[in-house]
């Protein structure tokens, strides 16, 4: 009966169904009811709506990209408020997983070293959700997850305004991760009330950071199920 919001990392278009294929062994219910927050993307880029079929999705339009185009800024607002207005209404009801990607957008490379990680979370995205979920009239939780699939279909290296950006899909191992629940109470009581918003996204980040180098060690490093840590244990579920 409780709600669950799992606030990670977003590597590439697929997310949804990849997060959905790891799942379905051992949690066919979580795999076929998890909620995603996607972006634009999802229902206006003919490569990515096949990727997005059969998935619960609620479109949101990032802030990255709210004034491409000045003109639609109005309409991308107004959906926005819709799309937030549905999501209360379903936390509303209880027993919801809800994804969201904290960033507002895909992870990319670091442009010196090449190395991916984990894009900054924005912290008024995480308090929008973690508010929701308090005024859901229902109990939630907030969990971090991470998640570790970009060879699969990596995004360009700089963020682009048009759709219809180049593609290259590949074979390639892919890994997620859940660590437990962070408590905003919890962070809120230690820090001042004005920190309080920016350190639960911090603490948040960080546990998806730790987690990720986990998950890179294990399929990057191919150190396979070795690369499991106090914190992170990490399965092999279809074998």
């Amino acid at each position: 009966g409780h709600n669950v919001v799992l606030i990670s990392n977003h590597q590439t278009e697929a997310d949804p169904i990849i997060i959905s294929l790891l799942l379905e062994k051992t949690n066919p219910h979580i795999a076929e009811n998890m909620i995603f927050v996607a972006g634009d993307r999802v229902i206006t880029d003919p490569l990515c709506k096949p990727f997005s079929m059969g998935r619960n999705l609620l479109c949101v339009y990032s802030k990255k990209h709210m004034y491409d185009i000045p003109e639609l800024a109005e309409m991308k607002r107004k959906a926005n408020t819709r799309s937030l207005k549905e999501m209360a209404l379903l936390l509303r009801g209880g027993s919801k997983i809800v994804w969201i990607a904290a960033s507002g957008g895909r992870d990319r490379p670091d442009p010196f070293t090449e190395e991916w990680y984990p894009a900054l979370f924005d912290s008024s995205s995480v308090d929008n959700m973690r508010r929701l979920i308090e005024h859901s009239g229902t109990p939630g939780h907030v969990y971090p997850l991470a998640l570790l699939c970009y060879d699969i279909m990596p995004p360009p290296r700089q963020v682009e305004k048009e759709i219809g950006e180049k593609r290259i899909i590949t074979f390639h191992g892919a890994g997620l991760s859940i660590a437990p629940q962070i408590s905003f109470p919890e962070i809120a009581a230690a820090c001042e009330e004005s920190e309080a918003k920016d350190v639960y996204s911090q603490a948040l980040y960080k546990s998806v950071s730790e987690q990720y180098n986990v998950l890179k060690s294990a399929i990057h490093g191919k150190q396979g199920l070795e690369a499991s840590t106090a914190g992170v244990s990490l399965s092999q579920p279809w074998n």
